[in-house]
């Protein structure tokens, strides 16, 4: 079965930076695409980034372009979420999700993964 793995999560101050990675086993990784959502309290989950089978092609919310960037390496069967000029509002579980059917860039999620929390202090 597909199986995805999320780490790097931590509490950072208002200004730094994180990398949050996500192992993807069980399913051929390089012709799917895959995406980073996050869940806050109090709000539905959101879509952060995707990135489609080649890493050519990248999508990112409005709150988080510029800040964060979204990259693969298919060698490793691993996607990666670089966060940087992180703010408070930023504070969320963070999952990453791939799609069911191959082609997409990560914006119709299937699986995923069981979340890393990442908290950003004032």
């Amino acid at each position: 079965q597909v199986q995805l793995v999320e780490s790097g999560g931590g509490l950072v101050q208002a200004g730094g930076s994180l990398r949050l990675s996500c192992a993807v086993s069980g399913r051929t990784f390089s012709a799917y695409g895959m995406g980073w959502f996050r869940h806050a309290p109090g709000k539905e989950r959101e879509f952060v980034a995707g990135i489609n089978w080649t890493g050519g092609s990248t999508y990112y919310a409005d709150s988080v372009k510029g800040r964060f960037t979204i990259s693969r390496d298919n060698a490793k069967n691993t996607v990666y979420l670089q966060m940087n000029s992180l703010k408070p509002e930023d504070t969320a579980v963070y999952y990453c999700a791939t799609d069911k059917a191959p082609g997409g860039a990560g914006t119709a999620p299937y699986y995923w993964g069981q979340g890393t929390q990442v908290t950003v202090s004032s």
